[in-house]
């Protein structure tokens, strides 16, 4: 989605939160996201490529450089900004829970080869193998109620996954 898109939805959401639930403009966050403004974008950054490397172990460098020569460079800027100012904040979510919510995320986009890397991803953050099962299964159960399916091989497009979904 874009980054528009995403400012709509985050501004549709503050209006129907409890204001009890929202962080004061001058108030301490739980987050420390105004602690990582502050802070160097180096130490920043730092933080995101040890988070990076952990997620994808021994792989990790193999895939930036993948990233680093798609043809243009934003992908792995991208990446490094996402890892360092959002990923690697373990403030709120632990790094298994993280990878959780990725998941959780990558299943319905239907999208293999991402996925795949973060199911091993959150092994590497310390969830364990009944865990990541569990995540991947309870989420594809949801998808499921929500109407995707498994589609055809000869339909152009739809509302679910074009083959097996990726598994630990």
């Amino acid at each position: 989605r874009s980054l528009s898109q995403t400012i709509n939805a985050l501004m549709a959401m503050k209006a129907v939160t409890p204001s009890h639930l929202l962080d004061d403009p001058g108030d301490v966050s739980p987050t420390t996201r105004r602690h990582d403004v502050e802070k160097g974008s180096a130490e920043i950054l730092d933080r995101g490529g040890k988070f990076w490397d952990r997620i994808y172990g021994k792989i990790s460098r193999r895939i930036m450089s993948q990233m680093e020569r798609c043809g243009t460079e934003d992908l792995a800027v991208t990446a490094r900004l996402m890892y360092g100012h959002i990923l690697s904040n373990t403030q709120i979510l632990s790094a298994p829970e993280t990878s959780f919510v990725l998941i959780a995320g990558l299943i319905p986009q239907d999208v293999n080869p991402q996925l795949k890397g973060h199911l091993r991803g959150a092994l590497n953050a310390g969830a364990s193998k009944e865990e990541v099962t569990a995540v991947r299964d309870l989420v594809i159960r949801i998808c499921e109620a929500a109407g995707m399916q498994r589609l055809d091989a000869s339909a152009p497009g739809g509302w679910g996954w074009g083959g097996e979904i990726a598994d630990v």
